[in-house]
């Protein structure tokens, strides 16, 4: 049995994939703690972890981000991921590296399991190997780890090799880094105040520093890494049992259409449905489709009088849903993308911020979908991406090699095989009051 420390910013796209790999690890029979947001209680409760709440300097409602800072809308994609980087997970790292260390010491901790943006993390990898435990990091965004004709993480470009790659690259790369700039500032002004020196390298790549990557997707989702030490694995994504919702009266109408288009804009950002699903219900009016929306709990009656084609609720049962369903339009959440592609469901992404970009941009890259490069996309923009995907039988074909992958990937065992492979490999002994942090 071992004790295992689950850590996560406090943002549900970042939590719910955790919520399912802490209940593995509970039911077979390791201490689970769990650092994340107070709001998540209940939830990491359910899993059988115990929570803890993170200190209030580090603590906040992702419902409320943009009202908070309203200064992110209109910004372009890269400079709203670097805003987003210094103010919600920079910033906030200082105090979640305090709470961190300090369970690993009162909890006599194994090893940290956390999602790619707990900075708190990134700080404690910057100690040296004999004076931590090791961490595990789990992929729940797109994986910014080095590879050959890669852009840097946030431009959402394909890989371009040769020298035209190479030149665009490095062109790229010297934008990033001025971009960027006060993000690293931040995080070196922290190592510095925390651990008496920066860090060993800027805050967005420290995935290297981590002991293993278990990254919740499959390699033909991903940018080949040939260079990628074994330490990064992918399990596949590990998904709960799926919220049993009852069928609306109209289910029939899904199980007799020849066509079903799912849109939602998920359970966050959907406060404001004219981004993508009032466009998709006007591209699609006229089409020979049914359209199905789930609000994910904004009311339908926000949505105002529906097309004869439309049929809306807040939540739907999703495994029956995505048997009968042909297209996925989505803002490119990244769970919401491999459940859609476990099922062989092929995409139209219209990307929001933070790592949305990301996300479409791979959906192109592997085949499976059309990625519309805005997150407010036009009426028509959608109709033509829609008969797009839906006509050329390629993308299906491809989202279902994706699905077969997925269902052979090692899934919570494989995380586990690694998580278990990283503790009995650590070199830490810190029962001694030697250790200063």
């Amino acid at each position: 049995m071992s004790e295992i420390l689950f850590a996560s910013v406090p943002v549900h796209g970042h939590v719910s994939p955790l919520l399912p790999i802490a209940r593995h690890f509970v039911q077979r029979g390791d201490r689970v703690t769990f650092l994340t947001g107070a709001r998540f209680a209940a939830a990491v409760e359910a899993t059988g972890a115990e929570h803890i709440a993170l200190p209030e300097a580090a603590d906040f409602d992702d419902r409320t981000v943009s009202s908070r800072y309203p200064e992110r809308d209109g910004m372009p994609a890269v400079k709203a991921i670097a805003f987003d980087f210094e103010h919600i997970f920079v910033r906030p790292g200082e105090y979640q590296y305090t709470a961190l260390s300090a369970l690993v010491d009162i909890r006599d901790v194994d090893v940290v399991v956390c999602d790619p943006l707990f900075v708190g993390a990134a700080l404690y990898a910057e100690l040296p190997l004999a004076d931590r435990v090791p961490i595990v990091v789990a992929g729940l965004v797109p994986l910014s780890y080095p590879g050959p004709g890669l852009a840097p993480f946030g431009m959402g470009l394909a890989p371009m090799g040769g020298l035209t790659g190479r030149i665009r690259n490095a062109v790229l790369a010297a934008g990033t880094k001025r971009i960027f700039r006060p993000v690293n500032a931040a995080a070196d002004e922290i190592a510095t105040r925390l651990l008496g020196h920066e860090l060993t390298g800027p805050v967005l790549d420290w995935l290297p520093r981590a002991d293993a990557v278990c990254q919740l997707t499959v390699p033909s989702f991903e940018y080949p890494r040939p260079d990628a030490p074994a330490s990064v694995v992918f399990t596949g994504p590990i998904t709960a049992a799926v919220e049993s919702h009852a069928r609306p009266d109209w289910w029939a109408d899904v199980e007799q259409a020849r066509t079903v288009v799912h849109v939602t804009q998920g359970t966050i950002a959907n406060d404001d449905p004219s981004e993508l699903i009032l466009p998709t219900i006007a591209g699609l009016a006229d089409a020979d489709v049914l359209v199905v929306v789930a609000t994910g709990g904004l009311p339908v009656e926000a949505l105002g009088m529906l097309p004869a084609n439309v049929r809306a609720a807040e939540f739907l049962p999703y495994d029956e849903l995505f048997a009968h369903t042909d297209v996925f339009v989505t803002n490119g959440g990244y769970g919401g993308v491999q459940f859609a592609l476990s099922h062989g469901v092929p995409l139209v992404v219209a990307p929001g911020k933070e790592d949305k970009v990301e996300v479409a941009a791979r959906v192109a890259w592997s085949g499976t979908g059309v990625n519309l490069r805005t997150q407010r996309p036009a009426a028509g923009a959608i109709e033509a991406a829609v008969t797009r995907v839906s006509t050329d039988p390629r993308y299906r074909r491809s989202a279902e090699r994706i699905a077969g992958d997925i269902a052979a990937a090692s899934g919570a065992a494989g995380f586990a095989a690694t998580v278990d492979r990283v503790v009995a490999d650590s070199p830490a002994d810190l029962s001694s009051d030697a250790v200063a942090r």
